[in-house]
C-alpha cells in the first residue's frame, strides 16, 4: 500500500491498516528521538492508539503520514519531559584504566540501547541510526532533535517541519543551525560491508572464540575503543582493551559468538560465555562493532542480554 493521502479519505473511511502501514518508519523516528527500541515501540503504540481514538477529528488537511508524525512527535516530547537524556559511557568522562575497581553501574544514567536493522532500510537510513549519531542526537533539546530528524534525516521542508512543530520557519531554521553545530558530522558516515569486511569479521569471530590475542592484534585498531553498558567504564586503545580481556574480563575466554541482525547499521554478534555449571553457554553480551578501513575501531558490548537477545532473534542459551 502506498502513502494514503488524507484529503482522499474522509475520517469515517480511515482504517487501522492505514495507520499500521507507517509503523516501521515511526519506530525508527521515535528511536532517534528516545534512544531506546523499547521506548520507541511503546511510543508508536501510543501514537497508533491516540490516532485511532482521534480519527473522528481527522480533518484531512494533510497526509495520514504527516498527521501520525505530529502525534508521534508529541508522544516523544511527553516522554522526554523532565527525563535525563540517554547516554553512552564516553559521554560521562575520560577513558579508565582496565581494572575491575573501575567498574561502576551509575543508577542515575539511562543508557543508549541498540536497534536491530530492518533489511528493507536503505543505506542512507542506516547512516542515521549509527550509535554515535543517535548518541549525538540525545544531546539536543527535544525540539531541535525533532527539527533535525525531520529535515536532515527524513528530508522534510522547513515549512513542513514548522507546521508539525507549531512554530515558524525561521525558528526551525534556527533550531537546525544550532543542532548542526552540536552534532558530530563524523557520526553520520556509513559504508556498506564488502567482501573484505565480511572476511575481517569472520576472522574476528574465530580469533575471539580462540581468545587468540595475537590474531586479534591484526584485526583491532591500535586506537580502538570499547565500552560496556551498563558500566560507565570505557577503554581507549588496543593495549588497554587486551589488558581487560586477559585480566578482569578473562571470564570471556571460551565464549561462542553468533552473528545476528546488524544493529544501528553496524555488524552485531551475540556472545555466550561458558556456563558456570559447565553445561553449555549462557548469554553475556550483544557485541556491536564498527569498522574503518581494514580494522575494527569501536566495540560496544551491551551487557543486558535478558533484554536484547530476544529483540535480536538470538537463542536464550547454547548447548554444550
Amino acid at each position: 500500500m502506498g502513502v494514503v493521502e488524507a484529503s482522499s479519505l474522509p475520517s469515517d473511511a480511515l482504517q487501522f491498516e492505514d495507520l499500521e502501514h507507517h509503523r516501521r518508519e515511526l519506530i525508527a523516528y521515535c528511536y532517534r528521538m528516545l534512544g531506546s527500541p523499547f521506548e520507541a515501540e511503546d511510543a508508536v503504540q501510543d501514537t497508533m492508539l491516540r490516532a485511532w481514538r482521534a480519527r473522528d477529528r481527522f480533518e484531512g488537511r494533510a497526509a495520514v503520514r504527516s498527521w501520525l508524525y505530529r502525534i508521534a512527535t508529541n508522544v516523544c516530547f511527553d516522554a522526554l519531559e523532565g527525563r535525563k537524556r540517554r547516554a553512552v559511557p564516553m559521554d560521562l568522562g575520560p577513558a579508565g584504566a582496565p581494572v575491575a575497581e573501575n567498574l561502576n553501574v551509575p543508577t542515575e544514567v539511562s543508557w543508549l540501547e541498540p536497534l536491530p536493522d530492518d533489511p528493507a532500510d536503505a543505506v542512507e537510513s542506516r547512516e542515521t541510526v549509527k550509535l554515535a549519531f543517535v548518541a549525538a542526537l540525545q544531546r539536543l533539546p527535544a525540539k531541535q532533535r525533532a527539527a533535525l530528524i525531520l529535515c536532515e534525516v527524513l528530508h522534510w521542508k522547513a515549512a513542513e517541519a514548522a507546521e508539525l512543530l507549531d512554530t515558524s520557519v525561521a525558528s526551525v531554521n534556527s533550531a537546525l543551525q544550532r543542532a548542526r553545530a552540536t552534532l558530530d558530522t563524523e557520526a553520520k558516515t556509513h559504508t556498506p560491508l564488502d567482501a573484505a569486511d565480511r572476511e575481517l569479521l569472520a576472522r574476528y569471530v574465530t580469533a575471539f572464540e580462540r581468545y587468540d590475542m595475537e590474531a586479534l592484534t591484526a584485526l583491532i585498531a591500535e586506537d580502538a575503543t570499547q565500552n560496556m553498558p551498563p558500566y560507565d567504564l570505557w577503554l581507549a586503545g588496543r593495549e588497554d582493551i587486551f589488558a581487560w580481556w586477559v585480566g578482569p574480563g578473562a571470564g570471556c575466554r571460551g565464549s561462542r559468538v553468533l552473528p545476528t541482525t546488524s544493529a544501528n547499521g553496524s555488524p552485531a554478534f551475540g556472545q555466550y560465555k561458558p556456563s558456570d555449571s559447565g553445561d553449555g553457554y549462557e548469554p553475556w553480551a550483544l557485541q556491536v562493532l564498527e569498522l574503518e578501513g581494514s580494522e575494527i575501531t569501536k566495540m560496544t558490548f551491551f551487557l543486558e542480554p535478558e533484554k536484547l537477545f530476544e529483540l535480536f532473534g538470538l537463542p536464550p542459551r547454547l548447548p554444550a
